[in-house]
Order: C-alpha cells, then structure tokens, then sequence
C-alpha cells in the first residue's frame, strides 16, 4: 500500500483469540504479566508451543525466584480458560503443561542493563516499524480494522453465550476496493468459525452476518457471491487440538495486516525491555502523532538499534508524498520531540505495568483503551509547535 497506485485492492485478515497461534501468544503474554506484576523489572523471553492436550513454555527469565513454575502452569492454564477451551482435545484442566524456562543468559544482562555511567541500552539488535494513516479514525489501515473488528465482536458475543453453536478458533479476512487512494467497500469477505458437529452451516451464515454488518461501514458490505463463511464447508476440529500453534506466527495480523513493514521480531512473550516490543509500540505511537497532527495523511517510522547501545543506530520517517513538509523535516521533528532510548520509551509508556495479554488478540494498535498508552495521540501540539504550524 506504499506504492503510488491509486486504484486497487488490498486484502488483510484477522484470527480470533482462539486461534492456536493466538493461544500461544496469550501464554507467553500472561507470563510476562505475571513476572512484571511480581517485579516491574523483570526480564522474560518466553515462547510457547501447543497442541492437542499439549502445552509447552520455553524461555529465559530474570526475575522474582517466588514465581515457581507451578505458577507458570497456573497462568497458562488460566489463559486457556479465559478463552474457553474445554473441549475433549484441548482443555484448560487437562492438558499436560511442560515448563522448559531457565534464567536469562548474564551476557545479554551486561548488554541491557543500565549502570552508573550507562543508559539501559537495547535488548537485543533489530528494527522496527510504525505506522499510521487517516483511513479510519483509530488511524489504521482499513482493511485490518475491519477484519479484527468482525472477530472481535463475534468473541464478545461468545463469552456472553449469545452464540453457543460457535467455538474459540475463527478467522475472518477483508479485502476492500480503493479508488483514488481510498477505500469505499468491501469486495470480498471471509469468515472461518469453529462450530458445534450439530450446527447447520446455513445458519451459521447467518450467525456471522450481523457481525460483518455491524463492522462495516453503512453500505460497504460486498456481493452476496463473494460473502464466504466456513468455505470448506465444516470447521468442528479446531484451536490446537486442529493444529499446532507457536508463539509470534502472527505478526502481520498484530501490526498493520501487510499495510506496512513489521520489523524481525514478534512481540508477545517479550517484556518491554525488548525494542523488539517497545520500540514498535514507540513508532506506533512516533507516526500516529504525526499524522493526528496533521503532517502527513500517511506516515511510517522505522527505528534501528544495536544490542546494549541506548541511542538508535538510525531513524527514519516517510509519508509517501502525503507529508506537508518533507520527510527530512520531518525526521528532524522526530528527534526534538520523541526520545528513542530504551528506558525513555518505557517510562513515556508505562510499559512496566502488567498490560499484556490484552494485546495478544485483535491487534497491539487501533485499540482506545487506556493501558494501550502508545495509542495516545498527546504530542500533537508538541508537534506543532516544533514544526512552527
């Protein structure tokens, strides 16, 4: 969506929280919960594999020697819980938890930690990428808003059992038509629910329909042809009884749906002393300022750093000829107003509290909720001001 073209269309899809994938990042996101309530300081790396009846952590921490691995399996098995997953294949109860995590290597600690002459420098090497555009009022991609939005209001309904004939694991996938640069409908829908063996897959339909509606936009919806849910016409086996799931498999669907570039690393599992977390949530927040302030329609920061060094080996902003200075000016706005070190970022955030697992379904951006601190768009007068507007 970066080039110049002005007609098209772009496709981007979602998974619900019960996709195994997501379980997996719901894991290792509670973990990281887990520890940083215990001690805000605490480093975690934790990756989490599962499949039938199976579940497996493994990972390196640092932090409060009170939090057994009992606690971990406790956590987990929450988790799965929280999601709903009792089934013969896949029960929170019943599952055999393994815990393979050992304390994180005193090299990367040297690196990272912060001393008398030193700042907390980057946990590890990397880049990272931000970004945001005025298609929607979160200042995210359509496409992807869309898609989570559908999932999302289908799981809300599920927990309240206002859909009992519809399980944990779903996708949903959005393609929308661009004219002159901007969306105006939908041109295909899918949707993949698991589903009671029972369920009539006519009705399911039906079930999905509201949810899609409710999504869109008035008079978006697509062509009745290319409405497609459950295409391969039954979805009962699902979550990681159907499939295994990892940990970060999920990056595109967690950032900008393929909108923008994702940096080398995932983000669940990994506390904040990670940039490969922190400093994505910062060019979230980077780009999301800029273009609320009104400088580009269109904007994405990429960030670099070195392991151990605080300071970013390189900085970059591009608005893709929607910016009303140019992109230099731009970058030089940047550097008076935002700090990239690894410690300023997480004291500007917040991001010491435990938050996490919230962010492990539908999407670390676009979310107006107040412990999504990088979605606050309160450096736009700051902006301004810089920028002489």
């Amino acid at each position: 969506m970066s080039s110049n073209q002005k007609n098209f269309f772009f496709t981007s899809e979602s998974v619900g929280e019960g996709h195994p994938d997501k379980v997996c990042d719901r894991i290792s996101d509670s973990i990281v919960d887990l520890f940083l309530k215990e001690d805000p300081h605490s480093r975690v790396a934790v990756e989490t594999l599962a499949t039938t009846n199976r579940i497996v952590l493994a990972g390196e921490i640092r932090g409060p020697a009170s939090i057994t691995p009992k606690e971990m399996e406790h956590a987990a098995r929450e988790a799965v819980r929280e999601i709903g997953y009792a089934q013969k294949g896949f029960h929170w109860q019943w599952a055999d938890v393994q815990i393979y995590i050992h304390a994180q290597s005193t090299d990367i600690a040297m690196g990272v930690d912060a001393g008398d002459n030193k700042d907390e420098g980057a946990g590890d090497q990397g880049i990272m990428f931000g970004f945001a555009c005025n298609e929607t009022p979160q200042l995210m991609p359509a496409p992807i808003m869309l898609a989570h939005n559908i999932l999302r209001f289908m799981s809300e309904d599920r927990h309240a059992g206002k859909l009992p004939l519809l399980g944990q694991d779903a996708k949903s996938q959005v393609t929308l038509e661009y004219v002159d640069g901007k969306p105006v409908r939908a041109n295909r829908i899918v949707v993949s629910t698991q589903h009671d063996e029972k369920a009539d897959q006519d009705a399911i339909r039906e079930m999905v329909r509201p949810y899609v509606m409710k999504a869109l936009p008035e008079g978006w919806m697509c062509d009745e042809e290319f409405f497609y849910v459950n295409p391969t016409g039954r979805f009962v086996i699902g979550g990681p009884d159907g499939d295994t799931g990892l940990t970060g498999r999920k990056i595109i669907v967690d950032t900008y749906g393929g909108a923008a570039p994702h940096g080398g690393g995932a983000f669940s599992g990994k506390d904040p002393s990670k940039v490969d977390r922190s400093a994505c949530y910062y060019a979230r927040y980077i780009a999301k300022n800029l273009v609320a302030a009104g400088l580009a329609r269109r904007c994405e920061v990429q960030v670099a750093y070195a392991i151990g060094v605080a300071h970013p080996v390189s900085l970059m902003v591009q608005s893709f000829g929607t910016g009303r200075l140019s992109d230099e000016k731009l970058s030089q706005i940047v550097g008076k107003v935002f700090d990239c070190r690894p410690a300023a970022i997480i004291k500007q955030l917040d991001l010491l509290k435990p938050r996490y697992a919230a962010t492990s379904s539908y999407g670390h951006f676009g979310r107006n909720e107040p412990s999504f601190t990088w979605e606050k768009t309160d450096r736009v007068e700051q902006i301004k001001s810089v920028a002489g507007l």
